[in-house]
């Protein structure tokens, strides 16, 4: 599942990189048009996503986790190599919201996972799954990137499905379930997708699953030009400069899911999650402040090793309020929150920046962080081992 992961995160962001010049390759030859279009292809597969991660995990405590990863990864694997058969730009958003209603590896995974492994070893399992998608998360681009300078926008696309399904046949053949299917008295008792919400504890993962995302992607386009301003532009190099930054984060954030998942089974998910809010808050304040270019790669190791490991324990968490009969329909929903938070941010922060600057932004992330996060996770009481 570790490497099944891993691949479909980097198929999935083989098209992170030039995503805008192949909507200006497919037509729009209009300047001011393409970021618009750019924007409007990054966020429609994550609003869509939000409506319909809870069904499909609804339909996984049905009829078994397993097979809707395989529905995940090779129902992606389809539509991003046609994403490279595409003729103009409408087609291609259609695609992009086809994939946003059929694919959700992340919190599919995370549902089967969560499902098989032992509970005392509930965060080492999930913090591997996290690192997987942090790292697939910095790869892909990378490769992607490579890839398309070599051999174009569209064979990256059909490169990116085949990866894909390479993901989806691990599942297939290397992994097993052992499910049984849930009788008619439970499903009468706890079938309904929202009865979730009498789980103590359960509505404020909801509130941090949203605000988490929400925070996290309210400063991540702003990025780039945060950095172009402390930059000598007349050198070149801002876009390698970039990556090379994302870099730094997604690999430290990698590092950081796999071990902190394994120590917060030994002395809890709630300290693990509280320290990490804090020093993540710490770390964006402090972003709002660096000068230069050599503060940001100390600055984004500190949030890499913070923000790396709030996922791995916030899903742990999840696992210890929900029952595993549910744990489908429990991932959807946080997987929608998760969407939603992730379509919000961005909008928000390209607002806020654009009357108040580049550097506010990560203010009020902190402030953010702090007021209303931090809160939420006092409040949650696990179930006992």
């Amino acid at each position: 599942m570790f490497a099944a992961q891993l691949l479909s995160m980097i198929g999935f962001a083989f098209v992170l990189p030039f995503l805008p010049f192949y909507v200006r390759e497919l037509g729009v030859t209009e300047e001011r048009l393409v970021p618009i279009w750019a924007g409007i292809m990054a966020a429609s597969g994550s609003f869509v996503m939000a409506f319909f991660s809870p069904l499909w995990g609804w339909l996984a405590d049905r009829h078994g986790r397993k097979i809707m990863v395989e529905r995940a990864m090779f129902g992606g694997a389809v539509i991003t190599f046609a994403m490279g058969l595409v003729s103009d730009v409408w087609q291609l958003l259609f695609l992009r919201l086809l994939s946003g209603a059929t694919t959700g590896t992340i919190s599919a995974s995370v549902a089967m996972v969560s499902t098989v492994v032992p509970q005392k070893r509930l965060g080492y399992a999930l913090g591997l799954m996290q690192a997987a998608v942090f790292l697939g998360m910095t790869l892909g681009p990378w490769i992607g990137g490579l890839l398309a300078d070599v051999i174009g926008y569209r064979h990256t696309f059909m490169a990116g499905g085949i990866i894909l399904l390479i993901g989806g046949a691990l599942v297939l053949f290397g992994t097993r379930e052992r499910f049984n299917p849930p009788s008619m008295e439970t499903l009468a008792k706890g079938d309904r997708l929202f009865s979730l919400l009498r789980y103590g504890g359960f509505p404020a993962m909801l509130v941090l699953f949203f605000f988490f995302h929400f925070t996290v992607h309210f400063v991540a386009p702003l990025l780039p030009l945060f950095i172009e301003t402390m930059y000598n532009t007349a050198r070149g190099g801002v876009a390698s400069t970039t990556g090379m930054l994302f870099a730094i984060s997604g690999g430290a954030a990698t590092l950081s899911a796999g071990g902190i998942g394994y120590l917060s089974d030994r002395i809890g998910y709630k300290r693990i999650l509280l320290f990490h809010l804090i020093l993540t808050a710490v770390s964006m304040l402090l972003h709002g402040a660096a000068q230069s270019i050599s503060q940001l790669i100390v600055l984004r190791i500190l949030y890499g090793l913070a923000a790396g490991g709030i996922l791995p324990t916030m899903n742990a968490l999840v696992g210890r309020l929900i029952p595993p009969i549910s744990y489908g329909k429990a991932y959807g929903l946080t997987s929608s929150m998760t969407c939603l938070g992730m379509a919000a941010g961005p909008l928000f922060g390209g607002i806020m920046a654009s009357f108040w600057g580049y550097r506010w932004p990560f203010v009020l992330v902190s402030v953010l962080m702090i007021t209303i996060t931090l809160p939420m996770v006092l409040s949650i009481r696990p179930r006992p081992r």
